[in-house]
């Protein structure tokens, strides 16, 4: 076989998710999921011209194995012997990457030290590294960074208003992430405008489980909604976004909450299931809204819709020009009901939705569902699989 194919991976705690990609055709070859890794239940799903293969994985039911099996399948498959590469996400690069990174020991040493900014990720990211070097020893492997895209925002957008000391000794600073995915829907929007990436000037909606808001001026990104951690910003799945800093010091001193307690609130018991009560999956609360007029779902979305609106509104301060609207991920590429909630608070902005293209648009389509007379309001599915690819043929081109 001729084609010269990418393995990424992007690699969680208890999960592993992996895509083989085939860039000079263009073509995601297959794609899988390990999940409840470090279970009796762990698993393997791999998805291949449309057809779905699971498998349970046997003991110690962790990454090395889940990444064994997969090696057996490619070999089964004939693909392994064409994989010339690996490309790994990793969630934080801090200040020192800026750029997708050959992984050697000094980057791997130099990552471990950026995992107290990123406790639940980065060490979980390298644990996708060890076991792909074992099973892939000649390869290279290239780690691609979240946070590398925001790295161009300027000190106005990007310090906290904090002692500026604990900046420059400790690093602190806002980051930002879901990087890949805020250059990847700017770059197909800038296609789709027919403009060149490097002057256009857009507002992306990366609406999911988790979300994040970005202002790219020039194809570069001058501010973005998460912070030092993907906590801060708008309302999110379970993740409280912006809150009053005072309320954190009133849990701990007038409720008696911990350091865990308040970690376990605002990360895993807040956002739409903190205020819906009811769950965090915003196609279930439409339904409850829908069908059943359910209050606390109600409420719910309508903070979140209100809080995306309120930032992207916010954003008019870092851009001097708007090219359009980007709607990208589970969310902003599925649920016609959020962008309408969103979109109907921006006529300041100039943009009203074409609410039967707003319809239409689902389960991976894309396109302008703006208006005649409105800005482009756009929905791209994003790909950060293809990014990590295309980023790990940059490096090695450079190698």
């Amino acid at each position: 076989m001729n084609q010269q194919l990418i393995l990424v991976i992007n690699c969680g705690s208890s999960s592993l998710k992996f895509s083989l990609i085939c860039l000079s055709t263009k073509h995601t070859i297959l794609t899988g999921l390990a999940e409840c890794l470090g279970t009796p239940e762990a698993q393997l799903t791999i998805k291949k011209n449309g057809e779905k293969t699971k498998t349970g994985l046997v003991a110690p039911h962790n990454h090395r194995k889940a990444i064994e099996n997969i090696l057996t399948y490619l070999k089964e498959q004939q693909l392994d012997q064409s994989i010339i590469a690996l490309g790994h996400r990793f969630v934080h690069g801090g200040e020192v990457y800026s750029a997708p990174t050959l992984i050697n020991d000094q980057v791997i040493e130099k990552i471990e030290e950026l995992s107290s900014l990123a406790p639940l990720h980065n060490p979980a990211n390298l644990i996708g590294v060890d076991a792909t070097q074992a099973a892939f020893p000649k390869l290279p492997q290239v780690a691609v960074f979240d946070t590398a895209f925001h790295q161009t925002m300027p000190e106005q957008a990007f310090l906290y208003a904090i002692p500026y000391e604990l900046y420059t000794k400790h690093g602190i600073r806002r980051y930002g992430f879901h990087g890949t995915s805020h250059y990847f829907v700017a770059k197909e929007a800038a296609k789709i405008l027919d403009k060149k990436f490097s002057a256009v000037n857009l507002i992306t909606a990366h609406l999911g489980n988790g979300c994040s808001i970005s202002a790219i001026k020039d194809g570069r990104s001058v501010d973005t909604s998460m912070g030092l951690t993907p906590l801060e910003g708008v309302a999110m799945g379970t993740r409280s976004g912006d809150i009053d800093p005072g309320l954190l010091l009133h849990l701990q001193q007038e409720l008696g909450y911990t350091a865990e307690q308040l970690n376990q609130l605002l990360n895993k018991d807040s956002g739409l299931k903190g205020l819906s009560s009811l769950s965090n999956d915003c196609r279930a609360l439409e339904d409850a809204v829908l069908k059943d007029n359910h209050p606390q779902a109600t409420i719910a979305l309508s903070v979140f819709c209100y809080r995306i609106a309120k930032t992207i509104s916010s954003y008019i301060a870092a851009l001097e020009s708007l090219d359009g609207l980007v709607f990208t991920g589970g969310i902003g590429e599925n649920s016609s009901f959020v962008r309408t909630q969103v979109v109907k608070r921006l006529s300041l902005l100039n943009i009203h939705l074409d609410e039967e293209k707003n319809e239409a648009t689902r389960f991976g389509a894309s396109g302008n569902i703006a208006s005649p007379t409105s800005r482009p309001c756009l929905v791209i599915p994003t790909n950060e699989e293809w990014v990590i690819a295309e980023q790990t043929q940059q490096v090695l081109n450079k190698e």
